[in-house]
């Protein structure tokens, strides 16, 4: 059997969470101090997923890039064909908070939002 540590990031505390499995399939989570880190070290070892925040180039307006981000996490997996398809974007400004650049992002389902309203 094999051990893999982790620190949670599910609150405050960081616990430092092992996890004992066998190939990719676990036989025990312990060290956690809460419900939260024994879901979190769960999904973090079978499925790690991260929030992609980055920029995208703007055609016009007064700032060359405005900032952008993942709806919600993508998988770990695929964040670098992600970063190949935001790389090749370039959109037209106004832009708001909110707006969707790219939908269904590099095949994860998820869309990629604005996060800065720019004007022309």
């Amino acid at each position: 059997m094999e051990e893999e540590k982790i620190i949670c990031i599910g609150c405050p505390k960081g616990c430092r969470i092992k996890i004992k499995h066998i190939h990719k399939s676990i036989q025990e989570i312990s060290d956690n101090g809460c419900k939260i880190g024994l879901e979190y070290a769960k999904s973090e070892f079978t499925e790690p997923k991260r929030m992609l925040t980055t920029t995208v180039k703007l055609k016009s307006g007064y700032l060359p890039f405005v900032s952008v981000k993942t709806k919600d996490p993508i998988n770990k997996e695929k964040i670098f064909d992600a970063m190949k398809e935001i790389s090749q974007l370039e959109i037209e400004s106004p832009v708001r908070i909110g707006d969707v650049v790219v939908t269904n992002l590099a095949g994860t389902g998820i869309d990629l939002v604005c996060t800065r309203n720019i004007g022309f």
